[in-house]
């Protein structure tokens, strides 16, 4: 309970700014937990696609591949029934590559939006800090200057303290977010990854038939 009390002393001596810093940790929360848990399903739906493409992919099986993908929504399926959907109708890799290469483009820029904020919003609560701070401070120098000399440096101490809650603050909200903003950046390149090493080998394994078929065909 004391903590409780504390918490809220520490909250309502800070000044006004301690609210926007409030709800600059209310929204860059809200973006990180909606990206976190939209990143966590989209790594579970591209594994579990994965896991069963994979092997009709190996033994060559494309028309069961292409089924698959076609039929399921997730970002590797998108990436995968664009290049299957070539599969036969050219014969260069490269022509099969741009078609990836342009679905991830598109792919990409869904997996990062809004993770900016997550960033932003850490470095506007640590400015909201540093502003409210100094607001304080010239407050406090302000009030001292007319002050009983005998009561300046009690006066002074204590509204110095009071104008440094909101840098406290804001740090303690910036540093989480900064981590979480992280967090969310590794997790997002490892989708990318799983996705350039899925198209790479689905390109190796489509060009690999096309060339046994072309083959077949010169003899």
């Amino acid at each position: 309970m004391d903590l409780f009390y504390s918490t809220v002393g520490f909250f309502v001596t800070g000044g006004p700014f301690m609210y926007p810093i409030l709800l600059v940790f209310a929204v860059g929360s809200a973006i990180a937990v909606e990206r976190y848990v939209t990143l966590t399903r989209v790594t579970g739906k591209n594994q579990n696609v994965w896991s069963k493409v994979q092997p009709a992919l190996m033994s060559g099986d494309f028309d069961s591949a292409r089924d698959m993908t076609s039929k399921d929504d997730s970002t590797i399926s998108r990436l995968l029934s664009m290049g299957l959907s070539r599969q036969g109708a050219v014969r260069r890799r490269e022509d099969i590559e741009i078609a990836m290469e342009e679905t991830m483009m598109e792919i990409i820029p869904q997996l990062e939006k809004r993770t900016p904020y997550v960033a932003l919003a850490s470095s506007i609560a640590t400015l909201l800090g540093l502003l409210g701070t100094i607001m304080g401070l010239i407050q406090a120098f302000t009030a001292v200057a007319n002050a009983n000399p005998a009561e300046k440096a009690d006066l002074l101490s204590a509204s110095i303290s009071v104008a440094m809650n909101t840098t406290a603050f804001g740090l303690m909200v910036a540093i989480p977010l900064l981590i979480t903003h992280t967090v969310l950046t590794s997790k997002t390149g490892e989708i990318v990854d799983s996705l350039e090493m899925a198209s790479v080998k689905a390109l190796n394994v489509i060009s690999s038939k096309a060339r046994r078929q072309f083959d077949a065909e010169a003899a």
